[in-house]
């Protein structure tokens, strides 16, 4: 798309550091003591329920959010200090659309590369190449109004790379769009991975994590409780396969015999989860419950979100 590569060196690099990040807010504790780091060319999820703290380690990565301790470096360089040299090569994509209701596409596009104090000739070079990454060849003179709002999160992806930033960061990026839209949105934020772009992601779409992120930090009440590639945090943390079970009766089977064949069941409203080494002996004897509906799975990602951090539905915080 002619963002073109960055001078990165090999992923052994760490592009952003983040150590013993620490945030208060009153009595409340909202990061604890968070470590992590992302290399060239990876992208890294941050998953946990709502009011884990996700944004606020977001908002203390690109300088907006003060940390109570602990540091953030980028590119060889320290947070806040060094504030507008990291920023000049973050992009930066926020849950909520922030892009000019009166300009057009191309002109949303112009303005924000001024920002990063790029010359107008620099910025209208990039404007076609940025639209047709984003799929919005068509719509350069078109408002943000007239848009879809996949269409949207795709200019928004557009702007964030109006500078060629070396790394971007990702908060929710597909929420709200339709499928078709979020698989268009994965694909060009994989494309960008293989130019060597680094990636900081939160998601609340587990299939989204899964397919995106070679690393992922699962977080809850501000602090990191697991972090690994994805299938090694599921064969770590769970089962390899579940039996779920729903239909009028279903719920009667936490206390059945069945119980002895799962190493571990759960319930979830009317359906119950069934987790185990061996799914064979479970659904034979399923088979004495006609009425029942089953689906037999490998376990993924969502029964490793709901097993760290519970099932028990969070209000936004």
């Amino acid at each position: 798309m002619g963002a073109g590569s960055s001078d990165n060196s090999g992923m052994s690099d760490t592009i952003l550091s983040v150590q013993h990040l620490h945030k208060h807010y009153g009595e409340t504790t909202v990061v604890k003591d968070m470590s992590f780091d992302i290399a060239p060319g990876e992208c890294l999820g941050v998953i946990g329920p709502n009011g884990a703290g996700k944004t606020t380690t977001i908002r203390m990565c690109l300088g907006l959010t003060t940390p109570d301790s602990g540091t953030v470096n980028a590119f060889n360089l320290e947070m806040p200090r060094d504030a507008l040299a990291i920023k000049a090569q973050l992009g930066v994509v926020s849950q909520f659309d922030t892009l000019d209701p009166d300009f057009t596409c191309a002109e949303n596009l112009l303005v924000y590369g001024r920002y990063f104090g790029m010359k107008d000739a620099q910025i209208k070079e990039r404007v076609p190449k940025l639209l047709e990454f984003a799929s919005l060849t068509s719509k350069a003179n078109a408002k943000p109004g007239e848009l879809s709002g996949g269409m949207k999160r795709r200019l928004s992806l557009a702007r964030a790379l109006v500078n060629n930033p070396r790394l971007l960061l990702l908060d929710e990026p597909t929420t709200g769009l339709d499928p078709q839209a979020r698989h268009l949105m994965w694909e060009r934020l994989q494309l960008l991975l293989t130019e060597g772009k680094s990636i900081l992601l939160t998601t609340h779409f587990m299939d989204e994590a899964e397919r995106l992120c070679h690393r992922l930090l699962v977080i809850d009440h501000g602090q990191k409780i697991a972090e690994g590639a994805p299938r090694d945090l599921i064969a770590q943390h769970l089962e390899p396969d579940v039996v779920e079970v729903f239909g009028n009766g279903a719920l009667a089977l936490v206390d059945s015999p069945l119980k002895a064949l799962a190493a571990r069941v759960e319930v979830s409203g009317e359906t119950v989860f069934f987790y185990t080494a061996q799914a064979k002996p479970l659904l034979q004897a399923l088979e004495a419950y006609p009425h029942l509906r089953t689906l037999h799975r490998p376990a993924n990602l969502e029964d490793l979100f709901l097993k760290l951090t519970g099932r028990q539905i969070r209000e936004d915080a």
